[in-house]
């Protein structure tokens, strides 16, 4: 039995599915039981638990050979990030109390850094809460998500312009698919092992803001142009886009445009997907509608 938190989301959802495809007996984890009917569908047993609540948490990870946890993403947090620092506090908690065999932590890529992170802090929160949890943990480390493309679909397709964050516009960044990280979630879930781990995962290849804006306009049936955002736009757009507190979102832009936010070259375990951005991006533009 695998208890896997955050299948509501789209990587929980992704190692749920993946675990289930290949025979494994699946504990969803939710807070809302009226979104229980799909997984018991697929044939997973359903555990209600919120991230606040230690000893429901405990009884959901209790007698499950691996336990996925994540934070729930904020992107727009609160200065000092004290909603991270409380889950992460009470996932250690659930899980030292509950003893399951192994577990598999969601990060992301740098990860390892202790600042410079702005949003991404909230994953090195965790990572650091459960770094010495006397079970077997393994931190999977993933690239910038392939599915962040769903707020360029607008865009493209009413203007012909995809804005670009990411910066210069001819790097090839790291991104990945979230099915793919699923897959490796779920792969490493079934494994065994001793200590702690961490695992970086990428897809099949690194893309430019120019490589992305073509095949987006592949997907949607017209020219399309990366054309990068002024730094000094930044605040405000994000401001309007509803974030109250853009600081975090923009010192995460920030440390992937320096390259301060990047993959431990060598230090790591390294896993490649196979998931293609088109097919993701003809996804995406499907759900936009």
């Amino acid at each position: 039995m695998f208890a896997i938190t955050g299948v509501t989301g789209q990587v929980g959802g992704a190692a749920a599915r993946a675990l289930l495809d290949a025979g494994h007996a699946v504990r969803a984890v939710l807070r809302d039981a009226s979104k229980a009917a799909q997984w018991t569908q697929r044939g997973a047993e359903v555990a209600i638990a919120s991230f606040e609540d230690a000893e429901a948490l405990t009884a959901a990870f209790r007698g499950a050979a691996g336990v996925f946890v994540m934070i729930a993403p904020n992107f727009a947090p609160q200065p000092g990030y004290p909603n991270a620092y409380a889950a992460a506090a009470v996932l250690k908690e659930a899980l030292t109390k509950a003893k399951p065999e192994r577990v598999a932590a969601l990060s992301s890529v740098g990860g390892q850094r202790e600042s410079g992170l702005g949003l991404i802090t909230q994953v090195h929160i965790l990572e650091r809460a459960l770094v010495d949890l006397p079970i077997p943990t393994a931190f999977m480390r993933p690239a910038w998500f392939m599915e962040n493309s769903l707020w360029d679909i607008g865009p493209a397709r009413e203007t012909g312009v995809m804005p670009s964050f990411l910066q210069p516009l001819d790097r090839a960044y790291p991104m990945v698919a979230t099915a793919d990280i699923g897959r490796v979630i779920a792969d490493t879930l079934a494994q065994s092992w001793q200590g702690r781990r961490v695992i970086e995962i990428e897809g099949p290849q690194r893309y430019t803001q120019h490589e992305i804006a073509a095949l987006l306009g592949g997907v949607l049936g017209r020219r399309v142009e990366a054309r990068a955002v002024p730094r000094d736009e930044w605040d405000a757009r994000f401001q309007a886009q509803g974030t109250a507190w853009p600081a975090p979102r923009i010192e995460m832009i920030d440390g992937f445009n320096s390259g301060w936010i990047d993959f431990e070259d060598g230090a790591n375990e390294r896993v490649i997907g196979t998931t293609a951005f088109q097919r993701v991006l003809a996804e995406l533009a499907e759900r936009a509608g």
